[in-house]
C-alpha cells in the first residue's frame, strides 16, 4: 500500500487571522531601556506584617539589580464589589498595575490558605480595562511566610491566579517557615537559606522581565482573539450600511 499523505488542511482556521510565527518579533524587538517597573503587593495589615517586611527585603534587593519598585500598601483597600471601582485606593492598585512590567505577590498562610487581603487586591484587578488587561503580559513572582513549618499552599494559589491574569508566573517561588523568627528587631531579614532563595527568586524574575517586557504584547496575542475582534469589526460596518 502507498504511504497515506497526512491530511494537514484546516478547513475551520480563518486563512486571514492565522498567522505564521514571527521571528524578527520574537528574537529582534527593539529593546527598552527604562528601569524594569515593578509593583509589590503584601497580604497582611499587622503592624509587624512578615509579609511585608519580606516584600520590603525583597524590594531593596530588586533596586539593587536594577528596578523601579513601588510598593502598594492594602489599608484602606474595600472589600470587591462593596463600592465603586473609582475608590481612589482602587485607582491607585488599578494604575500601579497598568504601570507595572513585573510583579510580586507576597501572602501570609492562614487556614492553610492566602489571606483575604491578599486575594481583594486581586479581585480588584479585572481582566479587561477599557480595552487594555492590567496584568496580561506581566511577569510575577509569588512568595509568602507561615507561622508554622513551611508550607506551600498560598504561593501555590497565587500561581493559580497568576496564570488566571495572563501573567508569566516564574519557576522559583519563596516560602518562609517561622517568619518571626527570620526578621531582627528592626524589621530586616536575618541570613538564612530563606533569604538566599528570596534573592534567587528577585534575580530570577528580573531576567525574566528583562527578556519577555519587550516581546509581551506578541506573547500574548492570540488567534482566538484576532478572529473575534475581526468579527466584532465586521459586525459594526454591516451595522453601518443597515
Amino acid at each position: 500500500m502507498p504511504d497515506r499523505v497526512p491530511d494537514d488542511a484546516l478547513p475551520n482556521v480563518d486563512e486571514e487571522q492565522f498567522q505564521p510565527i514571527d521571528l524578527q518579533a520574537l528574537f529582534e524587538a527593539p529593546r527598552s531601556i527604562h528601569k524594569p517597573r515593578v509593583l509589590m503587593l503584601y497580604g497582611s495589615l499587622r503592624d509587624r506584617s512578615y509579609s511585608r517586611l519580606a516584600t520590603e527585603e525583597a524590594a531593596r534587593i530588586l533596586r539593587r539589580l536594577g528596578a523601579e519598585v513601588r510598593i502598594f500598601n492594602p489599608s484602606g483597600l474595600p472589600l470587591p464589589d462593596s463600592t465603586s471601582a473609582d475608590h481612589p485606593k482602587v485607582k491607585e492598585l488599578r494604575d500601579l498595575s497598568l504601570w507595572s512590567e513585573a510583579q510580586v505577590w507576597c501572602s501570609p498562610e492562614r487556614h492553610g490558605a492566602m489571606t483575604a487581603v491578599m486575594k481583594a487586591q486581586i479581585d480588584w484587578l479585572p481582566l479587561s480595562l477599557g480595552g487594555v488587561r492590567p496584568t496580561q503580559g506581566r511577569t510575577l513572582a509569588v512568595m509568602q511566610v507561615s507561622g508554622g513549618s513551611q508550607s506551600f499552599n498560598a504561593v501555590n494559589q497565587l500561581r493559580i491566579l497568576g496564570r488566571w491574569m495572563r501573567m508569566f508566573t516564574i519557576p522559583n517561588q519563596s516560602s518562609v517557615a517561622k517568619a518571626f523568627n527570620e526578621f531582627d528587631e528592626a524589621g530586616r531579614m536575618k541570613p538564612s537559606p530563606y533569604y538566599n532563595r528570596i534573592v534567587d527568586v528577585m534575580e530570577e524574575l528580573m531576567k525574566f522581565t528583562l527578556l519577555l517586557r519587550d516581546r509581551s504584547d506578541y506573547l500574548t496575542d492570540r488567534y482566538s482573539e484576532r478572529v473575534e475582534s475581526a468579527e466584532q469589526v465586521a459586525k459594526r460596518v454591516n451595522q453601518r450600511s443597515i
